[in-house]
């Protein structure tokens, strides 16, 4: 009788594979911190890859798909008469927000502010959810082709998802607000302070560090994008505070909130296009303070008598071409 090879063999040689995937693990890593060409071949082969995701994807569509095909009636009429009064609620709301919109732009009109402009978007489907427990991030079927770029924001029917990382020809990977290394901008809708809210890697919870002991925040409190930085546009739902905990000895609070997105239940997504902002980085303070200076006189801004010097000055030199 023939002996059974064993699942799992010892030895020399299995020690060395590993030492070896090890290095190259580590290799690969290392190339992908210092050469951004590793990107572009990452690029490329989550593009090969992308036929295998979808067809990965099948058998939970068909399920779904089966799984409507065999409703009986009853549950399509129950779903129905939810989604009616889904619909009236909505409309309702609507209605209000026609009116608070409108005496939103009287306001900004006597204050002689710009409106805000309406932010475009397209929509996503999700391919595939991580399962790794330490990282949050999932794959969305809309990629280079579609127009989705690095540093897009992602938001679900809800609120603030999170935003792309890496983009392919058909696909983009999403990294979420609850990863531990994502942050955004936020400030608390009810009174306008400015926080960042932190992911801690849960979906549940987010980190909002270094809040003041004497900040006017308290549980309940919607956390909305800040705007600050260019990269989410102000005023979407990202949290709400869950949990502030003051300590008298202490200069700032512990404070915790539970992120409004529902990524482990949804299904559809909006990648948002907000306006371009000029590229400042290449430029010195003074220069970047002249690209934003409002102008005395300007009728936008009848508030505004006079500016800072060096401000000033930056903006003559840019206007006239003179070297800096």
């Amino acid at each position: 009788m023939r002996p059974i090879k064993p699942l799992f063999s010892y030895g020399p040689v299995p020690t060395y594979r590993m030492l070896l995937c090890a290095v190259l693990a580590f290799g690969l890593m290392f190339a992908e911190h210092r050469f951004s060409a590793v990107e572009t071949v990452r690029s490329h082969l989550t593009t090969v890859v992308a036929p295998i995701q979808w067809l990965v994807s099948l058998p939970s569509e068909g399920m779904r798909w089966g799984a409507m095909a065999i409703s009986d009636q009853q549950s399509l009429i129950d779903e129905n008469l939810r989604l009616r009064e889904q619909l009236l609620t909505l409309s309702n709301r609507v209605q209000r927000m026609a009116s608070l919109t409108a005496e939103n732009v009287h306001l900004r009109e006597l204050l002689n502010a710009p409106n805000p402009d309406d932010v475009p978007y397209i929509t996503a489907e999700l391919l595939s959810l991580d399962s790794d427990p330490f990282t949050q991030q999932m794959v969305i079927n809309r990629g280079r082709r579609d127009g989705a770029y690095i540093g897009q924001p992602v938001m679900d029917a809800s609120g603030l998802i999170g935003q792309v990382v890496s983009v392919s020809a058909y696909t983009s990977r999403v990294l979420m607000v609850a990863d531990a290394n994502h942050a955004v901008p936020v400030e608390i809708n009810r009174n306008g302070l400015r926080f960042i809210a932190q992911g801690t890697g849960q979906l549940d919870t987010l980190d909002v560090p270094s809040v003041p002991a004497t900040a006017d925040i308290r549980e309940g409190d919607l956390l909305v994008t800040s705007g600050l930085g260019g990269r989410f546009p102000q005023g979407y739902p990202v949290a709400r505070v869950s949990r502030v905990k003051r300590a008298s000895s202490q200069a700032f609070m512990e404070v915790t909130a539970e992120p409004i997105s529902q990524p482990e239940r949804s299904r559809y997504f909006l990648l948002l296009f907000p306006p371009e902002r000029p590229d400042t980085s290449g430029l010195s303070g003074p220069e970047r303070m002249a690209r934003q200076v409002i102008w005395p006189g300007d009728p936008a801004h009848p508030e505004v008598h006079r500016i800072s010097e060096t401000a000033l000055t930056a903006a003559l030199k840019l206007q006239a071409g003179a070297p800096h």
